[in-house]
């Protein structure tokens, strides 16, 4: 490459790695990008690096690290704030994640399904009677994780609105302010709710952590606080994102909807296939604490890692014909939940509730369809979680 590209940048179709990514899938699998304020750091973009990688105790999630990258300026105050699981490294992360797999597991997750479904297709009912027209972002796809997130947790969803808000401030600003206001914000929330439990304990995770980590001594509320933000921000907005922007990708691919109207029991595969083609979590960032030889370079100790999944998860040496949607490829060891001890701990309900909300969907109105012309409705920037910013839609 003669010129560095610059990073994030901006998809041009919502389902497919920014146009100006190209160099990047036809480079290296590593190479060099330059963030907002002009430093340069290494992109992974390689399928097999990042595995090697994202598994290496030499790369750091600690965002108090000086040399730690920072992606956007509005995200720049937040490195000094403490973030649980995500920014911090083993034993810590490994002790912070041994409390909370409980919650996560395959089983615990198959109990929420009928919850799941209840929800789901209430949420189907009123936008029916509403109908035959609505928002699906505001109607379906923000409510079904929203819902099922505060029921886990033990979060009203009456302040749903509240939490929500702050959420999309503390990803997307627009301004530094906003986001470090809304974390704030959301920290006295929890902050208030665990106080409350504490006194009135309910049911739900939080009530969990509070009687068996918390009173115990073994965390205290400053971390628990963190836990529950991490929890409840991204407990509903990637899945939010993904069910979203899946809907929208299905709507435009008809014959791959077709074929899964016509074999519904190839939903788990597809919803594999939607992450890898979707990315929505795109530009994971490390920071290299030793030298590390890589993909036939050498990351230097302090120096910045992203992982663009976007790109990494279009691996033509993985993916055969990695640009076409494919529900037989098996693509289950896509990277769209990351890597490595700090993989998506969400996982199995976010693959839930997109199984679920997704068959149903289609299911039940099986003449959806955009109610707008596509290259006109809004999605979101390449700075944030990516998705439908609304998606107007008719039956």
């Amino acid at each position: 490459m003669s010129e560095t590209v610059a990073f994030p940048q901006d998809r041009t179709c919502p389902y497919h790695p920014p146009a100006a990514y190209e160099p990047l899938r036809q480079g290296r699998p590593l190479s060099r990008v330059t963030l907002f304020d002009g430093r340069s750091v290494w992109v992974v973009t390689g399928h097999a690096e990042a595995r090697a990688l994202l598994s290496d105790g030499r790369l750091s999630t600690d965002r108090e690290n000086a040399a730690f990258p920072t992606p956007t300026k509005r995200f720049a105050g937040l490195r000094l704030r403490r973030t649980a699981l995500l920014g911090v490294d083993d034993p810590e992360h490994n002790t912070q994640r041994r409390m909370l797999i409980p919650s996560f597991t395959l089983k615990r997750t198959a109990d929420l399904r009928p919850r799941i479904r209840e929800t789901v297709d209430r949420l189907i009912d009123e936008m029916v009677a509403a109908g035959p027209r609505a928002e699906l972002v505001s109607a379906f796809a923000l409510p079904v994780p929203s819902m099922v997130i505060c029921a886990l947790l033990g979060v009203p969803y009456g302040d749903h609105e509240f939490f929500e808000g702050q959420s999309r401030r503390l990803l997307r600003g627009p301004e530094a302010a906003d986001v470090e206001d809304a974390r704030r914000l959301l920290d006295a929330y929890l902050g208030d709710l665990v106080e409350r439990k504490r006194r009135e304990p309910g049911e739900g995770l939080l009530d969990e952590l509070i009687a068996r980590r918390l009173e115990t001594g073994e965390i205290d509320v400053e971390e628990l606080v963190s836990l529950a933000v991490i929890l409840l921000v991204a407990g509903h907005e990637t899945t939010a994102n993904m069910i979203s922007l899946g809907t929208f990708t299905l709507l435009r691919h008809p014959e791959q909807l077709a074929e899964l109207r016509a074999e519904p029991e190839l939903m788990p595969t597809a919803v594999e296939e939607l992450m890898r083609f979707l990315s929505i979590a795109d530009g994971m960032l490390r920071v290299a604490t030793e030298d590390i030889e890589v993909g036939g370079v050498t990351v230097r100790a302090d120096d910045g890692v992203v992982f663009s999944t976007s790109v990494i998860n279009r691996d033509g040496q993985v993916f055969e014909e990695p640009d076409r949607l494919d529900w037989h490829r098996p693509s289950r060891h896509h990277l769209a939940f990351g890597f490595g001890i700090h993989q998506c701990l969400g996982q199995n309900l976010a693959r839930a509730e997109m199984e679920i909300a997704l068959s149903a969907l289609f299911e039940r109105l099986p003449g959806l369809r955009l109610a707008a012309d596509p290259d006109r409705i809004p999605f979101k920037p390449g700075d944030t979680i990516q998705g439908m910013v609304e998606l107007p839609v008719a039956w």
